[in-house]
């Protein structure tokens, strides 16, 4: 177990303009809904997450584990709720968030109730690998969200930044109580190979559906630009690959790719977040 950094519960309000929700990323409508379909799949992902790696929790020895663990379950229950706002949003916008949610809801149910809490866990810490290398992704490069809206930004970043923090502790878990040998290498390898599929196969869909309801789908510029974003500058999908594929190799952990230099961000992007509320509070007044 290579502990880096322990997860901080961090209790943010970015009091989001919902009237910003189909234009909020400089790029344009298309990038703004990529995002927006990634939102869609948090709030009860994170509950899942949480499930998963709740049920083992008296089983880990180790005290350190232990207290990440807690700043994990803490993390993701604050991105559930900011997420659920962010869905809102969407909702009151007339976007399918609320239906595409019940989706993703029917899914977790029928991995819940079908599989057994090893696979469960062993998805967890797929879908927690995938979030974290998309989140370095968006750390890696400030091209990302350079230009948008500010607390939109700021979510991101936030979540970004939380998800490289805890990005380990799921892994650790799964790694004491079930064991590293070949049965735990070849349950998490295939964990990843079929979070990655349904994953996107949900994500890309989803997108497309909120683009079309945005009255864009024909916008061809729209589309190219969102495939620059993602596979050629930024690039944020291209930069997933090697950390997607390091996972497969016997000795993986993912603090193998030590990317804490960004965490040093947290401290401001907190102090800008709490001037947004003092902005706020200011105006209520």
């Amino acid at each position: 177990m290579k502990t880096i950094v322990q997860p901080v519960r961090r209790n943010l309000e970015f009091h989001l303009p919902k009237d910003r929700i189909g234009d909020w990323h400089a790029g344009g409508a298309h990038i703004s809904h990529f995002f927006n379909a990634l939102s869609i799949f948090f709030p009860d992902g994170e509950r899942f997450f949480i499930n998963s790696v709740r049920y083992y929790r008296d089983r880990i020895q180790d005290p350190e584990l232990k207290e990440s663990v807690r700043g994990f379950i803490g993390q993701e229950a604050m991105h559930g709720r900011e997420h659920e706002e962010y869905n809102d949003a969407m909702a009151k916008r007339g976007m399918p968030s609320e239906r595409y949610g019940r989706i993703v809801i029917w899914l977790l149910k029928l991995l819940t109730r079908f599989t057994p809490k090893s696979s469960q866990l062993a998805g967890t810490i797929a879908l927690e690998h995938l979030t974290a290398i998309l989140a370095n992704g968006v750390l890696s490069d400030p091209r990302c969200l350079k230009g948008s809206e500010p607390r939109y930004a700021a979510i991101w970043k936030w979540h970004a930044l939380e998800e490289t923090e805890h990005k380990a502790v799921a892994y650790d878990v799964y790694q004491q109580v079930l064991g590293g040998g070949l049965r735990g290498y070849f349950q998490r390898c295939f964990a990843l190979i079929a979070a990655t599929m349904v994953f996107w196969m949900m994500v890309i869909p989803f997108h497309i559906g909120l683009v079309r309801r945005e009255g864009q789908l024909f916008n061809i510029r729209g589309w190219i630009k969102t495939m620059h974003f993602l596979w050629g500058s930024p690039g944020i999908l291209r930069k997933t690959i090697p950390g997607w594929l390091d996972y497969f190799k016997p000795g993986f952990h993912p603090w193998d790719h030590n990317n804490a230099q960004y965490l040093a961000e947290v401290d401001s992007l907190v102090e800008e977040i709490n001037a947004y509320d003092d902005k706020l509070a200011s105006a209520e007044a």
